[in-house]
């Protein structure tokens, strides 16, 4: 199997810049109700509901020429009561459309979340402000553990030892589950553009280091300043969790008030 893979707990798509689907992970027939043979190479518009689709176009074309990441919650795409978390950005040449089953209940808690968690955020020496953002993002996140690291700091808020791990390479910003098998890109080709995909896979060297070191879930998240990284949270799990585009973004908001609160 290439490499170009994608977890199997949602759908990828690479769309033109005219909506037209140039690939399909190959386990879009279970989300989609079409196969990834039969949807590569029409419209995105001949498989789903005209409204949210204009919907979608309207909200890319609101965030176009941002590096960032354009969500929306709860789409219907089709007449069957379906619903969809969507995440899409665009690349020098094309769309990639990350997809989710919605959670049945709970939008807007993970973001809610976020203003609470900022207050006194930053307070203290810079000791007591990593460790008290360690904190919150676990807070949020529930996640196992919460690792802050900017340059030669590095604090973590556990709820029980983990062992120390590497993992070779960046690993992407969401693992649902590194024991799930990830499904490949139909066509197959080179990796690039779908790098930046938030459903994109590990590679299986990843996953095995994930695996060996008893971690089944990570979401990782830059710390930027003035558009450069300056450091990261990554949150582990001994388990697996179900991905979330709301719970990365509401991490991702967190990470970005906290870059924005630390001294110069």
């Amino acid at each position: 199997m290439s490499e170009a893979i994608v977890q199997a707990a949602g759908f990828l798509l690479e769309l033109s810049p005219d909506w037209l689907i140039l690939r399909a992970s190959e386990n879009a027939h279970g989300f989609l109700s079409e196969y990834h043979q039969r949807l590569v190479g029409e419209p995105l518009s001949a498989f789903t509901l005209a409204q949210p689709l204009h919907d979608l176009r309207n909200s890319l074309a609101r965030q176009r020429g941002s590096s960032g990441i354009a969500r929306a919650y709860r789409v219907r795409l089709f007449e069957e009561p379906r619903y969809f978390d969507i995440a899409f950005q665009t690349t020098e040449d094309s769309i990639i459309f990350d997809g989710l089953p919605s959670a049945d209940e709970g939008l807007g808690d993970c973001l809610g979340s976020v203003s609470r968690l900022i207050e006194g955020l930053g307070q203290g020496d810079q000791r007591t402000a990593l460790d008290g953002a360690a904190r919150r993002m676990r807070a949020l996140t529930g996640f196992d553990r919460a690792v802050l690291t900017l340059g030669q700091d590095r604090v973590e808020s556990s709820r029980s030892k983990f062992p120390d791990f590497s993992v070779t390479g960046d690993l992407p910003a969401i693992v649902a589950d590194s024991s799930s098998r990830p499904v490949g890109m139909f066509p197959r080709r080179e990796q690039a553009p779908i790098d930046q995909a938030l459903l994109r896979s590990p590679t299986l060297q990843q996953l095995e280091e994930l695996r060996s070191a008893g971690v089944r879930s990570v979401l990782r998240v830059p710390i930027l300043r003035r558009g450069e990284e300056i450091g990261y949270f990554q949150c582990d799990n001994r388990t697996a969790r179900t991905p979330s585009f709301e719970l990365h973004a509401a991490a991702e908001l967190f990470a970005q008030i906290f870059g924005m609160l630390l001294p110069a």
